[in-house]
């Protein structure tokens, strides 16, 4: 279980800095990362990293299907780990 929580310190780290990447790289009209690939690490586990970096550093609110995706994932993500570990 130990390296479970590892692994989702890590995912939820990458995401956070995937966000905040493609924040600046919006700002300085640089290469963007695709919203597929953002969406991806929030359902790899890095929803709540994601969120919250969506939220500091005000990118991607308003886009709707970010502001109620990205929560919808962690939902699903945390039922279905106490189904799982009951």
């Amino acid at each position: 279980m130990v390296y479970f929580y590892i692994y989702l310190g890590l995912v939820n780290l990458l995401a956070f800095l995937l966000a905040a990447f493609d924040k600046r790289a919006a700002i300085r009209r640089k290469q963007r990362i695709p919203e597929k690939t953002l969406f991806l690490w929030a359902v790899l586990g890095g929803s709540v990293g994601l969120y919250l970096s969506m939220l500091l550093f005000r990118h991607k609110t308003r886009h709707l299907s970010f502001m109620l995706g990205v929560p919808v994932i962690f939902i699903v993500q945390t039922v279905l780990f106490w189904y799982v570990t009951k």
